[in-house]
């Protein structure tokens, strides 16, 4: 018998139970995992409390790293022993897994586990937000919010790689000069500055091309102040709570606006697309121009600890759950 963290009703971190899983021998086009380590991500809290509802009982985690214990019929171009990981589906919080080979991908040599595990998921959205969101390019000036989590210090290093000027919003000096040393050219601690008034301030005027806004409910309709005409609001989560109903008309009033709700899953559902991404965020962190931190470590049974943390605002950069 193995273990896994499973949720059967939704709620606060309590309800994430420690307990012992049967591992089923892998179906055709599958493989089993035996995972070293497995991220933690704010989506893992909205699968937990159902805002992204999921069947019950289910085992909560979108990424994770592992080696390749058996494989089912069908499954070319992997074997047993391979080191691999991936980002989605669920089932992340477990010591073993079976999971579609199709959403592998192999992790180089100069990448650790831990690493792995601990970027699939924030460093491929940051890939999409980057470069297929809006494509980045030399001296355009973005604002990225939550800069010092997990994908905003990806984001803001790769984007300093890309010749952007990069502004992030953060929650207390700390964070401030964590997200300045991975590359944010201006940190805004929102808790004491108007993110807006500062953007105006910072661009003399001209505002943003684009915004990337994971935080949703606190920030949104400031983040659209941000714009210039015809710019691009990213919103892309809801650590605040999820966004108000905004009547279309508001983006026509803000300057003709661009709105649009990404998810990475849409992005990387195809096969070409999901090994594209993957190639591209490990050639960038191999490059040395984005470094990938792990800045809490908790064991996988303490699962809803580091939830709380998480909820808290208390961890920075990546956090992975070890196993």
């Amino acid at each position: 018998m193995t273990h896994a963290i499973r949720v059967h009703e939704t709620g606060g971190p309590d309800v994430l139970r420690w307990e012992e899983v049967e591992v089923g021998d892998p179906g055709a086009g599958q493989i089993t995992l035996r995972q070293e380590a497995a991220g933690l991500n704010y989506i893992d809290v909205y699968h937990r409390i159902g805002l992204y509802p999921q069947p019950l009982p289910f085992t909560p985690g979108v990424e994770g790293a592992g080696v390749v214990e058996a494989v089912g019929p069908g499954v070319t171009g992997l074997k047993a022993g391979d080191r691999v990981a991936y980002a989605g589906p669920t089932g992340g919080y477990a010591e073993m897994r079976v999971i579609d080979a199709d959403r592998l991908v192999k992790v180089p040599d100069s990448i650790s586990g831990e690493q792995a595990a601990s970027m699939m998921l924030k460093g491929m959205t940051a890939h999409m937000l980057l470069r297929s969101v809006h494509r980045v390019e030399p001296g355009e000036t973005i604002l990225i919010h939550a800069a010092a989590g997990g994908v905003g210090l990806i984001v803001c290093q790769w984007a300093k790689a890309l010749g952007a000027i990069v502004i992030g919003t953060v929650g207390s000096d700390e964070k401030a000069e964590l997200a300045r040393a991975h590359g944010c050219d201006h940190p805004i601690v929102y808790t004491r500055q108007d993110f807006a008034a500062e953007v105006e301030r910072i661009t003399e005027g001209k505002k943003l091309p684009v915004v990337y806004d994971s935080v949703g409910k606190d920030t949104f309709l400031k983040s659209l102040d941000c714009l210039r005409p015809r710019g691009l609001m990213v919103s892309f989560g809801n650590a605040s709570g999820p966004v108000d109903p905004v009547p279309p008309g508001i983006l026509a009033q803000k300057g003709s606006l661009f709105l649009t709700r990404p998810t990475l899953f849409h992005y990387i559902a195809d096969r070409a697309e999901l090994e594209m991404a993957a190639r591209e965020l490990f050639d960038v962190v191999e490059s040395g121009k984005v470094k990938i931190e792990i800045k809490q470590r908790f064991a996988l049974k303490d699962a809803a600890e580091a939830h709380r943390a998480l909820e808290a605002r208390k961890t920075s950069g990546s956090t992975i759950l070890s196993i």
